[in-house]
């Protein structure tokens, strides 16, 4: 019954976010602020990570390519393949919901506290649609935009690692990064970081 009653709350709940909200010029406001607040933020730990994995993958990539058969340019589309189709779409969901989660349960977490939210009930504002939609639907515009730049990132240092290790050319992994490129596989990834985030 405990499970029925919390589930039950958290529909209620979705049902007052999801609500029409009173202003829509408010809403808009809200939603620029939070995308700054929320998601452009976020670039400086993205892009770091992002580096760091785009390097990783080259370089493990390039040292267990023993074979003389299979050439060099193999570690450009692998280490592109791995950013965009996997790495680069589920490391940056998880990394984004939990400094984001964090950020956000601090936030209402402190408004609780200081009895804001209440204040904003009072008002006769329905508190759950004026702090957290916004919050949503500023993510949900931001993670295409930062998924694609963790791609490049990724690939840029990928491609910087291998360069600077001596383990492959240049023009060898930029040769690689560009063969048979199909560009459904960035719509793929930008959906699944969309829904890895949100179901986060």
């Amino acid at each position: 019954m405990g499970f029925l009653f919390h589930f039950g709350r958290y529909v209620m709940f979705l049902k007052r976010v999801f609500s029409r909200p009173e202003k829509y010029k408010i809403l808009f406001k809200q939603i620029i602020k939070e995308a700054e607040s929320l998601g452009v933020n976020s670039l400086g730990i993205v892009s770091i990570i992002s580096v760091f994995m785009g390097a990783v993958i080259t370089l493990q990539t390039a040292y267990n390519l023993d074979s003389a058969f299979i050439p060099k340019y193999t570690i450009g589309y692998a280490a592109r393949q791995s950013v965009v189709l996997e790495f680069s779409s589920t490391i940056v969901g998880l990394i984004l919901a939990g400094k984001v989660g964090s950020n956000i349960a601090s936030e209402i977490g402190s408004m609780r506290v200081t009895e804001q939210i209440d204040a904003i009930e009072i008002m006769g504002i329905n508190s759950a649609s004026f702090l957290v939609l916004p919050k949503i639907l500023g993510m949900v515009l931001m993670i295409p935009f930062i998924t694609v730049i963790s791609m490049g990132v990724g690939v840029m240092g990928g491609w910087l690692s291998g360069v600077l290790s001596g383990e492959v050319l240049s023009a060898d992994f930029i040769y690689g990064a560009r063969l048979d490129f199909i560009p459904f596989h960035v719509i793929y990834a930008l959906i699944n970081s969309t829904l890895t985030d949100l179901l986060l």
